[in-house]
């Protein structure tokens, strides 16, 4: 910590568990899936539903998973690059700024992270989720906790939020150059593999109650109708990085990961779209996931081992992931720039 800093600037990732023990993964579970812009029913249902259903069953098998992904002297992958990411970002920012990470849930908690910049007395705070893509459930939940946080500040010091940088040119091109030191010839189809969300999810960004998504949603809100729809967003970020790389839209497909429950989430879902390639004879497969800035469990499990292992039973043979921007120089140069605004 700076003592000469006057500004300050709050990186904010989603969570991580403590331990990759099932009561530190229950405790991490929760409070994600309790938070109403994740799980947007009623509180009753959502309890029910969440404490009742979803943890008990998933916190053994999330807490086995964690192990396999789990480095015994760094720790969880999302953590490890999240503080490198911090650390990075001050050398490039100098000691007028003064960084600070924190999770949206679990630890380093946003109220911590906000409590020792208040001491600071900073002249003002840019908040900047790392959620390329919004989403009221992301970037959107990182938003509503800072501002309840600090409603009990008796100071304000100039306070300011980045709500998305999807396509942001830099970023896009760090993704493609990471992809490019694959021989993307090789490959018979590239996937850009997103966190999905529910449907219902899409319109809600729109206070008119006016924008009403089919059941799979669509690709063109981001052009025609709401800048805010995460879905269009993902399409937005996928075709500056197949852009960047060369590649027409029939050599690529966007799908969407890690559904959870019943009810319609956006399509096509990954698992589908494997099905479907493995179906029409492609048997290897090149995955980006651009919503995630750090390697973590959905990276580094969901896609390399789930994923690959459910597409070489349908007679696939390889899949590769491209690894995400972690500390890249090119990527860092990013958040500064997202930081000076």
């Amino acid at each position: 910590m700076s003592k000469s800093a006057t500004k300050g600037v709050l990186l904010v990732q989603l969570g991580t568990p403590d331990a990759p023990t099932t009561p530190d993964v229950r405790k991490y579970l929760t409070e994600f899936l309790m938070d109403p812009r994740v799980i947007d029913i009623p509180y009753l249902g959502r309890t029910l539903l969440v404490k009742g259903v979803i943890v008990p069953k998933r916190a053994p098998q999330s807490a086995a998973t964690y192990r396999t992904i789990w480095d015994k002297e760094t720790g969880s992958p999302l953590m490890y690059y999240s503080v490198l990411q911090r650390d990075l970002l001050q050398e490039e920012l100098g000691a007028e700024y003064h960084v600070e990470l924190a999770m949206r849930y679990q630890n380093p908690s946003i109220a911590s992270a906000l409590k020792k910049m208040e001491g600071m007395m900073l002249d003002s705070i840019r908040v900047i989720p790392l959620f390329p893509q919004y989403a009221s459930a992301t970037s959107g939940s990182v938003i509503d906790k800072v501002m309840e946080v600090m409603r009990s500040w008796q100071y304000f010091p100039q306070l300011s939020f980045v709500s998305n940088y999807c396509d942001d040119e830099e970023m896009c091109e760090t993704f493609a150059r990471h992809g490019r030191k694959f021989d993307l010839d090789y490959y018979d189809h590239i996937l850009f593999s997103y966190h999905g969300l529910p449907v219902r999810q899409l319109g809600k960004v729109d206070p008119t109650g006016q924008l009403s998504c089919p059941d799979a949603g669509c690709d063109r809100c981001k052009v025609e109708k709401n800048n805010f729809c995460y879905l269009s967003q993902c399409y937005a970020t996928s075709r500056a990085i197949a852009a960047k790389l060369g590649i027409s839209e029939e050599q690529y497909t966007v799908c969407f990961q890690s559904r959870l429950g019943k009810t319609p989430w956006i399509q096509p879902y990954t698992s589908d779209t494997l099905h479907d390639l493995a179906a029409k004879g492609v048997k290897k497969l090149l995955v980006f996931s651009p919503a995630f800035v750090s390697d973590c469990i959905e990276t580094l499990d969901e896609i390399q081992v789930e994923y690959a292992n459910e597409f070489k039973e349908l007679g696939g043979e390889e899949v590769a992931m491209v690894e995400s921007l972690n500390d890249d120089p090119q990527w860092i140069g990013v958040l500064k720039k997202l930081a000076l605004g």
